[in-house]
């Protein structure tokens, strides 16, 4: 009985070390990580949406850039959620309630889509709502990672972080491809109604968050409540005021800004080169490991290089690389011999690893201005920041696509729209100096050696999965 005790605890400490990297595999963490799992698996109904809002709805590629403008909106005010969750709490607990009202939201978006959706004004609310649910869910759940960790080491904050980015990684995952494939077999209303399951999965396990209620002396809570919350607004403006972080946060919003040409190129994907579902569910795939190759690439080689480095290497390449599009557009790649697939498939892979690269470094950067006291709630505040730039480039995008007259039939102009998308994609280099220098990065990484560095892998994961509702 002792040897088998004995064996029994040995396969427990490795499970805790291998699986979980070390965090103890308690109720309450298998809940965070079923939120973050969701979270990535929702990508399920991607092409779903994108197939919807084209062939059913009969939306353009403006108005479907448009749309995708007013959907990023609950991404935008994500540190609103954050003071809401703190400051009124539901029947005492700050934290589990919003957790089961993000997952009814979920569900209701979803089955709105599956059931009674038949207007764009219908559609935006809907995917709106599925919106604000994910964004509210990433508040509560990270906030839950913050609490974890508080106090604890560098390295033990750290592995959190990777096992919660690692599970969400996984959902997106194994989504990737089904994506397509259901679409071959089922409509789009039948994979939504299959996708509103999910965000039920996080209302049943917010009951296994470990949380007490509040102090039941109502008033002395208020007053510390305002007293808390006053103080820290306090913290935060006097953070944002700074130059070394207004700065780097202007040159993000810039390059995150420049127009895009997404939406009208899912509509030459699959209007003029008849792209199937299948097939580009397979594209999401490759591009799912890209970015996993990326991250690596990143960590592995470049996370000790300056940022000024890292993001003018980074932008000249990607332009580079972006004008490869230009041979799929007007067809080029069939004179080379190569074809359509095969040069979409390849392309795709390229850009994902150098656009993960990048994206790393925004995240590392935002994580690293972020002062002691105040890094949950500015780094929200960045990260709103930084999706709102991305809702300018679904406006400019969406503008620049009507200027030029391309439809869901006309693509005579999308080689011009390639173009200045990606050239735009160097403007924001003139700026590069408002980065801070090599011995500004030095410095500032050694005052957070010793401090708590926000979650951002979350963002990581689902910045990039909301930035592509339509592919």
């Amino acid at each position: 009985m002792v040897l088998q005790s004995s064996g029994l605890s040995k396969v427990k400490d490795s499970l805790t070390q291998k699986i979980f990297l070390g965090n103890e595999p308690n109720a309450e963490l298998i809940a965070i990580l079923t939120v973050y799992f969701v979270q990535g698996i929702l990508g399920l109904s991607r092409l779903a949406v994108s197939f919807f809002l084209k062939d059913e709805l009969l939306l353009s590629p403006v108005e479907v850039s448009a749309l995708l403008g007013i959907v990023f909106l609950p991404w935008m005010i994500k540190p609103v959620f954050g003071f809401i969750s703190d400051g009124l709490p539901i029947f005492g607990y700050r934290r589990r309630p919003y957790l089961i009202l993000s997952g009814i939201l979920g569900t209701v978006s979803w089955v709105s889509l599956a059931t009674i959706v038949h207007s764009s004004w219908a559609a935006t609310l809907a995917i709106a709502l599925g919106s604000l649910s994910v964004a509210m869910s990433d508040v509560i759940v990270d906030s839950l990672v913050v609490e974890r960790v508080r106090g604890e080491s560098q390295a033990k904050a750290g592995s959190l972080q990777s096992l919660c980015w690692g599970t969400s990684a996984i959902g997106g995952l194994i989504t990737a491809y089904f994506s397509g494939l259901l679409l071959q077999y089922f409509t789009t209303r039948t994979v939504f109604g299959i996708t509103a399951l999910f965000p039920l999965i996080v209302s049943g396990v917010a009951w296994l968050i470990a949380e007490s209620p509040v102090s039941k002396d109502i008033q002395d809570s208020n007053h510390t409540n305002s007293l808390s919350i006053k103080h820290q607004l306090g913290q935060l403006r006097q953070a944002i005021t700074q130059k070394r972080i207004w700065l780097p946060t202007a040159f993000i919003f810039i390059w995150q800004a420049t127009p895009n040409a997404e939406s009208a190129f899912f509509y030459f994907s699959t209007n003029e080169l008849h792209f199937e579902p299948e097939f580009l569910g397979r594209v999401n795939l490759v591009t799912s490991f890209a970015s996993l190759a990326g991250v690596w690439i990143f960590q592995r080689f470049l996370k000790s290089i300056p940022f000024r480095v890292i993001f003018a290497w980074s932008t000249v390449l990607s332009s580079l690389l972006g004008m490869t599009m230009l041979l799929l557009v007007t067809h080029t790649n069939r004179l080379l011999g190569i074809d359509d697939h095969w040069f979409s498939l390849g392309d795709s892979l390229i850009l994902s690893v150098m656009g993960k690269i990048a994206f790393m470094q925004v995240m590392v950067l935002a994580a690293r201005l972020c002062p002691s006291g105040v890094e949950a709630t500015l780094f929200a505040l960045l990260m709103s920041i930084f999706n709102s730039a991305g809702t300018v480039s679904q406006a400019l995008g969406a503008l620049i696509t009507y200027w030029l007259g391309i439809t869901a039939t006309n693509f005579e102009s999308l080689w011009l729209l390639v173009l200045i998308t990606n050239l735009s994609t160097l403007l924001p280099l003139p700026f590069i100096n408002w980065l801070p220098a090599a011995e500004e990065q030095a410095e500032i990484s050694k005052d957070k050696e010793q401090t708590f560095s926000p979650d951002f892998m979350s963002e990581l994961v689902l910045r990039e999965s909301e930035s592509k509702v339509v592919d």
